[in-house]
């Protein structure tokens, strides 16, 4: 009857069991990557939806000798009779602080990230050898951002009469409508004739790099130089010992309420 009883009886778990673990680095890196994919698979949604003469390109990767891997990849493209809409999207959660003119931006005050509308700029950059330079004129430039950051940025980049815009995801093909809608009130005619588009189509997906080996080599040189920003310095957080990066030390010794200490980010919560 005991060992009966042991069978249905619950074990407890230890102290320790009971713990959370924080997840690892890898297992971050998934978590974001998922997140992103459910992103973009939101964005191809919306433009799906966009009228049939319009044509668009997801995940377009071209060469650019003057970017940090050799490529250029753009998340989405579209092309409509009344413009070139070149679309970065963004997965950040948090408060964006961004400047146009800065080079970099910030995200949560701490942070920093390469400012999207100089990004994107380097994406229409790479592009126009493959366009007919009388099409420069009518690109856009949209970078976008989740529901799960707060905008804090110029006013002027969330205006709709700018030609590059920075917007909530949510807003994309609407922003689309509305920019379309005026450019048609300035041009009595369309900028691109259909055989403009498909023209402009086809160039460009056939210099779209799809070797994944390729685009595994871009996405390396990517992530290393996001490793060579956030590289450990020898400074230790003053309550905790533990070693913090150069961005943690620089934005440390950058804020005076911390009086020229150092403080981990679990430390920085208590001023």
């Amino acid at each position: 009857m005991r060992n009966i009883l042991n069978v249905f009886s619950k074990r407890k778990k230890p102290a320790d069991e009971k713990i959370r673990k924080q997840p690892s680095e890898k297992k971050q890196e998934k978590v974001a990557l998922r997140k992103g994919e459910i992103g973009e698979y939101k964005i191809d949604i919306q433009l799906s939806q966009l009228p049939k003469e319009y044509r668009y390109i997801n995940d377009l990767m071209i060469e650019n000798k003057k970017s940090i891997s050799g490529y250029s990849q753009i998340d989405h493209l579209v092309l409509t009779p009344y413009g070139i809409f070149v679309i970065e999207t963004k997965n950040y959660q948090g408060t964006i602080y961004g400047e146009k003119d800065k080079k970099t931006w910030l995200v949560n005050g701490k942070f920093k990230m390469l400012n999207p509308i100089v990004q994107n700029y380097g994406h229409i950059k790479a592009m126009k050898p493959w366009i007919d330079n009388k099409f420069y004129s009518s690109f856009y430039s949209i970078v976008t951002f989740t529901k799960r950051c707060t905008l804090k940025i110029d006013q002027s980049l969330r205006e709709i009469t700018a030609n590059e815009m920075v917007i909530y995801d949510i807003y994309l093909t609407e922003t689309i409508t509305r920019k379309i809608s005026r450019a048609k009130l300035l041009h009595k005619e369309a900028i691109l004739s259909n055989e403009d588009i498909n023209e402009i189509f086809q160039a460009l997906s056939n210099v779209n790099i799809t070797d994944p080996e390729k685009r595994m080599e871009h996405n390396a040189a990517i992530k290393k130089n996001r490793k060579a920003n956030e590289r450990t310095s020898t400074a230790k957080c003053a309550i905790c010992n533990k070693s913090v990066s150069e961005k943690v030390e620089k934005y440390c010794q950058s804020n005076a309420k911390y009086n020229g200490e150092i403080y981990c980010y679990a430390h920085q919560k208590g001023f």
